[in-house]
């Protein structure tokens, strides 16, 4: 099986020895995101955990765009919370990104 590097110029550069994503035959692993602008490549350093997910998926969107797929591709997440609290706040912004096809 052949695997091919997803790279774009529309999510933020990979910081570290790894691909901003993976295409192996027809499943596409889509690295870990931060809320990283990619145009000036600064970190979101809000306190609005809802625009820090939103960011976080526009990349996750990029990447996947770049490789010909969608978010309505996505069958799963790995969201990792510091604080539960904002729980409720990380859901609105995947229920706005994740609309008809849900992971």
């Amino acid at each position: 099986m052949m695997n091919s590097v997803i790279q774009t110029n529309n999510a933020p550069a990979a910081v570290g020895p790894y691909s901003q994503g993976i295409k192996a035959g027809n499943t596409i692993y889509v690295s870990g995101q931060l809320a990283f602008n990619p145009t000036t490549g600064e970190l979101y350093n809000g306190t609005d955990i809802k625009e820090e997910t939103r960011r976080c998926l526009m990349n996750v969107k990029a990447i996947l765009e770049a490789s010909g797929a969608s978010l309505e591709d996505v069958v799963k997440c790995t969201v990792y919370i510091k604080d539960m609290n904002q729980f409720g706040l990380i859901n609105e912004a995947y229920a706005e990104a994740f609309q008809e096809t849900k992971p």
